[in-house]
């Protein structure tokens, strides 16, 4: 299990991460190997999912959509300097729990 939150901890900031790279590229007009770079790191956290153990591709994301949200909150609160509301953490946490039953429901 602490290898699945790893996991998806790595995948998120490495998408999180690419995605900032471009968008400062793009909008925020950064120079063009910073989207070279950003685009790099989002291949890598393509592959970085199939290490996941989970026999379920769509689970595996639909769970990792979850810390996904807590991340992104995450990296605007630290990053950008935009402090999440109340109402914020709520929503990633209902996430959260979704993303946890998700893939650790028991199924036959």
């Amino acid at each position: 299990m602490i290898q699945a939150v790893v996991l998806f901890i790595l995948a998120g900031l490495a998408e999180i991460g690419g995605g900032y790279l471009i968008w400062q590229c793009l909008r925020e007009s950064y120079p063009w190997y910073w989207g070279v770079a950003g685009g790099v790191i989002l291949a890598i956290y393509g592959v970085m999912a199939t290490f996941q153990t989970f026999p379920s591709f769509g689970r595996v994301y639909a769970a990792y959509g979850g810390v996904f949200i807590i991340l992104s909150l995450l990296w605007g609160w630290g990053i950008d300097r935009k402090s999440p509301d109340l109402y914020d953490w709520i929503g990633a946490a209902i996430c959260l729990v979704g993303a946890a039953i998700i893939l650790f429901a028991p199924r036959h």
